[in-house]
């Protein structure tokens, strides 16, 4: 049964992780049940929606979510009779799929409804029953949602030059590097996961030939466990070297290949200037010269 109180926001350091991993916006939170085309039936999840996705959580204290949306290419939301007392249910009709959702209370369902139709359309409804409150709410995230769009577009106008080095300049936001990147050796990694179990066990790096990259792991079953995987760029997409090979759009796909795969027992490694690996301005070293490394791919 999900608690009929307004949800409590996650702590702020969960906010902060979600955050690193995401790099996107927090516009709106709360409890959801959702059903995709490929689930058996409803799960439960702590969702945020950040920019255009949905981010799907085991619980409000996870900071790796375990599912995404995205759903900036919404056809419509229709909403669906609902036998059970004071609960919401809509469909996301998307281009590829429809997603069902339903709300803990009707209230709730209306505020979902309210901030996926503002960033999707970049229009506030007006067809929601909110509160004065809520509607002012939702004028601030389209506000900032137009904001976050403008700075990822190209300049118009621009010459062909200026243009690419536009792109250039938010290719993270745009299609933002891993935040468990960095251009270490295979040997460096594995340091780094030793000695820094707490900040996560994956790193993703160069690999040994130009233009390809390796991802370093490090598991705990028996006994720790270092495990290296080729992922193989083709053209625009990147294939990691399993068994069966697995192709995906981009390396943060990647990523979530492997969270997702191992239920989250995987988690980006994630360094803070909060924290003291005894290599900080080693790393930081590596940090900045990213940019550089991505343009010479």
């Amino acid at each position: 049964m999900m608690d009929k109180k307004p949800p409590k926001p996650a702590p702020r350091r969960i906010f902060q992780e979600r955050l690193k991993i995401t790099a996107l916006p927090l516009y709106f939170e709360g409890f959801l049940l959702v059903k995709r085309p490929e689930y058996q039936e409803f799960k439960y999840y702590w969702t945020e929606l950040r920019g255009t996705t949905l981010f799907f959580y085991s619980d409000k204290k996870s900071t790796i979510y375990i599912d995404k949306l995205e759903i900036i290419d919404l056809t419509c939301l229709t909403d669906q009779n609902s036998t059970e007392h004071n609960c919401a249910r809509f469909t996301l009709v998307l281009p590829k799929e429809e997603v069902q959702l339903k709300t803990e209370n009707t209230e709730s369902g209306e505020e979902w409804r309210g901030f996926i139709l503002t960033v999707t359309e970049l229009s506030v409804p007006q067809h929601v029953s909110l509160l004065p409150g809520q509607v002012i709410r939702l004028h601030d995230v389209l506000e900032r949602e137009k904001k976050r769009r403008l700075e990822t577009e190209p300049l118009p106008g621009a010459s062909a030059e200026k243009e690419r080095e536009a792109r250039e300049e938010c290719v993270d936001t745009m299609n933002p590097m891993p935040v468990c990147f960095y251009i270490v050796s295979r040997k460096e990694a594995t340091e780094m996961l030793e000695k820094n179990p707490s900040l996560g066990n994956m790193i993703l790096r160069p690999g040994s030939d130009n233009g390809n990259y390796s991802i370093t792991i490090r598991q705990d079953i028996d006994l720790p466990r270092i495990k290296h995987y080729k992922v193989i760029r083709k053209g625009k997409n990147y294939t990691i070297e399993l068994e069966k090979p697995v192709t995906l759009p981009n390396l943060c796909s990647v990523i979530d290949y492997f969270v997702k795969e191992t239920q989250g027992n995987l988690r980006p490694f994630i360094y803070s200037a909060d924290e003291n690996l005894g290599q900080d301005s080693k790393i930081n070293g590596k940090r900045e010269r990213l940019k550089k490394h991505s343009d010479m791919k």
